[in-house]
C-alpha cells in the first residue's frame, strides 16, 4: 500500500490496492471510522432519542425530521459535487466544543446535551472537511436537525404549566360567547355538575411543536421576502395555542351537552387531529395572503431549495471572506486530521466515564419515617399511580400531620437518589397550577431558631387559592447537603456534584397548611413553622447530605 501524495480538496488520501471493492481506504480512514466511533459513543442517546420519539407525543414529528434533512440535502448533491472549497479549522474548535459537550452531559446526565453534543460535532466534521461553502449550501438541513432534540424536562414542564392555563382561559371565553356558564380555576374549567381538567396531555405542545416544525418548512420553500418567512414561521406558535384553546372550548361544549364521554378516548384523540389539520390549513391559507402582499402575486412557494426563499440567505453569505481561501488548502487535511486525532483521547476518556458507576448514598426509606413529629400525630396515605408514573420519584412520603382540632399539615416528600437523563424533581411552581390552584404569591423568606447545624432555614413561602379554598406552601430543596429555593440553582448543582463527586441524589420538601375561611392567616402560619421547625431534624436520615459528611 502506497500513500498516494495527490491533493483532493487539501486531504492526502490512501490508495487502495484494488480498485474493484468501489469503496476506497482513504473513504473507510477518513469518514466511515468517525461515523462508527461517534456511533458507538452515542448508541444510549440515540436509543434514549428514538424512545422519545415513538413515545412522547410533543416530539412524534422527530422520527421525520433526519428523513427531511437527508432528502434536502440530497436535492443539493450536484452543487456539493463542486468541490470549489476546502476544510477549515473553525471546524476543529466545533469537534472540540461538542466533545467537551459530550463529557459535560454523560458525567451530569443530561441528555439534552448529549444530543447537542452530537449535533455540534456533526457540523464541526463537515467545517473541517468540506469547509464553510458546503455547510452554507446544507445549512438549513442541519439547523432543521434541531428540532428533532428533545428539550430539557424542567423546561418543558415550565412552558407545559402556562400554556395549560392559556388554553384554560381560552376554553372558558369560547364557552362563555356561546352562552354556557363557565368558570376557570387554575387549569379546571367548572360547568357546575362537571369539571373538566386541563392536563399536561392538552396544554397544546402536541400541536404546537409539530406545527412550528412545519412552519419552518414552507418558510423554506416560500419564495418571498424574509420579514414574510419570519412572520409565517412565528405565527404558528399563536395559531397552534389559540386553536388548542377553541379545541378545549368545544370539548367543553360537546360535554355539557352529551356527557364527558366525548372529553376522552376516541374522540379526544379526533378532536386533537382536526384542530391540527385546521391550523396546517390557517398556515397555508397565510401564505397565499404573504403572497400577494406587495408583490402582485408574483410569490410562491417553491420546490426546488436552489429557488426557495431561504436559499438566498447562504448566498449572501457566500460573499463573506472565507478563513481558508480556495480549494486545496493545506488547512483542509491538517484541520480535519487534527479532528480525527482528538477520537481517540476522546474515545478512552468517554469509555472512563461511561464505566463510572454513580455513588448512591445509604439511607433510610421513607417507609420507616416517624408517624409522630414533636405534638403532631400522622397518617400516611399512598398516591395515585399516575402521579407516580410522572414524577418518577424512587421514593416518596404522603402524610397529613394533625394536632387536636388544628387543620392538618401535608407533608410531602421525595426523593431521587439518581437524576439521571431526564428523571428529576419536579417544582412545585408548575405541579401547583396542575390541580386547578392559582398562585396568589411567591417569596423566599428565612426561619431562624431552627435546631442542628444550620440555625435558620431559607423556603419558598406560596399562597394559593383554588375558588374559596385557600392553601399555604412552604417548599425547598434538599440536595446533597445544600437547602436551595431556586430551581435553576439546583440544575446548576446537579450538573456540578454529577461532575466532581459523581452524586446526583436529591429530594423536594413541601409542607402544606390549609387556611379556612375567615382564619388568622399569622396564626396558621405559625403553626407550619413550629411543625417545620420540629420534621427538620427529622430529615437527614432519609435524604442523605453531602460528600463531606
Amino acid at each position: 500500500m502506497a500513500l498516494d501524495t495527490s491533493s483532493n480538496m487539501g486531504i492526502p488520501s490512501v490508495a487502495a490496492p484494488d480498485s474493484n471493492f468501489g469503496v476506497s481506504v482513504r473513504v473507510i480512514l477518513w469518514i466511515i471510522l468517525p461515523v462508527l466511533t461517534l456511533g458507538y459513543l452515542f448508541w444510549d442517546a440515540f436509543i434514549y432519542l428514538f424512545a422519545i420519539w415513538t413515545t412522547d407525543e410533543n416530539y412524534g414529528h422527530g422520527i421525520f425530521v433526519p428523513v427531511i434533512s437527508a432528502y434536502l440535502i440530497w436535492q443539493q448533491r450536484s452543487r456539493l459535487r463542486e468541490r470549489d472549497s476546502s476544510g477549515t479549522w473553525f471546524g476543529f474548535g466545533l469537534v472540540l466544543v461538542g466533545m467537551g459537550l459530550y463529557l459535560v452531559g454523560e458525567l451530569a446526565t443530561l441528555y439534552f446535551l448529549l444530543h447537542l453534543s452530537f449535533w455540534v460535532m456533526g457540523v464541526g466534521f463537515i467545517l473541517a472537511f468540506w469547509g464553510y461553502r458546503v455547510v452554507k449550501r446544507i445549512a438549513f438541513p442541519l439547523a432543521f436537525l434541531l428540532t428533532a432534540i428533545p428539550l430539557p424536562q424542567f423546561f418543558i414542564q415550565t412552558l407545559s404549566a402556562k400554556l395549560q392555563l392559556i388554553s384554560s382561559q381560552l376554553g372558558v371565553g369560547c364557552l362563555q360567547v356561546v352562552g354556557i356558564t363557565a368558570f376557570r380555576e387554575g387549569n379546571v374549567i367548572d360547568l357546575g355538575p362537571i369539571q373538566l381538567q386541563v392536563i399536561e396531555a392538552c396544554s397544546g405542545l402536541r400541536a404546537l411543536f409539530p406545527l412550528m416544525t412545519l412552519a419552518l418548512i414552507c418558510a423554506y420553500f416560500f419564495k418571498d421576502r424574509m420579514w414574510k418567512r419570519i412572520t409565517l414561521f412565528l405565527s404558528s406558535i399563536p395559531i397552534a395555542i389559540f386553536l388548542n384553546g377553541i379545541r378545549i372550548g368545544i370539548v367543553g361544549m360537546l360535554v355539557d351537552g352529551y356527557g364527558v364521554g366525548f372529553a376522552e378516548g376516541f374522540y379526544h384523540f379526533f378532536e386533537g387531529w382536526v384542530i391540527f389539520v385546521l391550523s396546517l390549513f390557517l398556515l397555508l391559507l397565510e401564505m397565499w395572503v404573504l403572497a400577494g402582499l406587495g408583490n402582485h402575486g408574483s410569490s410562491r412557494i417553491s420546490p426546488n431549495p436552489q429557488s426557495a426563499g431561504l436559499s438566498t440567505l447562504p448566498h449572501r453569505i457566500a460573499s463573506l471572506p472565507d478563513p481558508d481561501r480556495g480549494p486545496g488548502s493545506r488547512g483542509s487535511s491538517k484541520a480535519y486530521l487534527c479532528s480525527l486525532l482528538l477520537l481517540v483521547p476522546f474515545l478512552v476518556a468517554a469509555t472512563q466515564i461511561s464505566a463510572r458507576e454513580e455513588i448512591v448514598p445509604a439511607r433510610t426509606s421513607f417507609l420507616d419515617f416517624p408517624m409522630q413529629v414533636g405534638i403532631w400525630k400522622g397518617q400516611a396515605y399512598p398516591m395515585e399511580q399516575a402521579f407516580i408514573d410522572t414524577l418518577r420519584f424512587d421514593d416518596y412520603l404522603l402524610a397529613d400531620y394533625q394536632q387536636g382540632t388544628d387543620p392538618p399539615i401535608n407533608l410531602y416528600l421525595a426523593y431521587y437518589q439518581s437524576q439521571k437523563k431526564g428523571q428529576s424533581v419536579h417544582s412545585p411552581r408548575t405541579c401547583i397550577p396542575g390541580g386547578g390552584w392559582e398562585i396568589e404569591s411567591l417569596e423566599d423568606i428565612r426561619l431562624d431558631g431552627m435546631k442542628g447545624a444550620n440555625p435558620s432555614l431559607w423556603v419558598n413561602r406560596v399562597m394559593i387559592h383554588k375558588g374559596a379554598q385557600r392553601q399555604l406552601v412552604y417548599y425547598w430543596f434538599q440536595q446533597r447537603g445544600r437547602i436551595m429555593t431556586n430551581e435553576y440553582l439546583v440544575k446548576w448543582f446537579l450538573l456540578w456534584d454529577g461532575l466532581i463527586h459523581n452524586r446526583t441524589d436529591g429530594a423536594l420538601v413541601r409542607v402544606t397548611v390549609p387556611i379556612a375561611s375567615g382564619a388568622d392567616i399569622e396564626a396558621s402560619e405559625g403553626t407550619l413553622q413550629a411543625f417545620v421547625k420540629s420534621v427538620g431534624p427529622v430529615l437527614p436520615d432519609y435524604i442523605p447530605d453531602g460528600p463531606s459528611s
